[in-house]
């Protein structure tokens, strides 16, 4: 990967960091958008499964600061969710749009379920409702701004060589 391109990546990791702390808190929906498991994704499908995991875990710490009852579970989750995408990038990470969503779909649903599941803030009958009904939308909806952001940032082409 070229320096171009890094940065260009770069720079929407970081819009995608600052739409999740000052977009998401306005907007105080139910179902919202996670905008940090698409940087995660974005940045794990360009790298290999341990690089993935330590980007999606110093993710996550940087936001369990933010969250001291449930401090580790982000750092967890999105460290899961980094390896695994990482590691299945090549059968899902296509130019086919809609294996792309239910990419995003499973990488947000991935994360819902270790984050309630460690962070252990739930009850049974809450955490069941939350994983059934709640996560799955939260998911679509994840998807459908991932398949937005995939779509705005593809890098200009730059140096290209003929």
């Amino acid at each position: 990967m070229n320096l171009a391109r890094t940065a260009w990546i770069a720079a929407w990791v970081v819009l995608l960091v600052v739409l999740q702390f000052t977009l998401r808190p306005f907007l105080a929906w139910r179902v919202q958008v996670d905008f940090l498991v698409i940087a995660v994704l974005m940045l794990a499908v360009r790298t290999r499964p341990g690089v993935a995991a330590f980007i999606g875990f110093a993710i996550g710490m940087a936001t369990d600061a933010l969250t001291p009852a449930t401090f580790g579970a982000g750092a967890l989750a999105l460290g899961i969710v980094g390896f695994a995408s990482s590691s299945l990038k090549a059968a899902f990470f296509t130019e086919n749009q809609v294996l792309n969503g239910v990419f995003v779909v499973l990488g947000k649903w991935t994360f819902d379920v270790v984050y309630l599941i460690a962070s252990r803030q739930m009850n049974a009958a809450d955490l069941a409702v939350q994983l059934l009904w709640w996560s799955p939308l939260a998911a679509v909806v994840t998807a459908v701004a991932g398949l937005a952001v995939l779509a705005a940032s593809r890098p200009p082409d730059v140096d290209r060589r003929r």
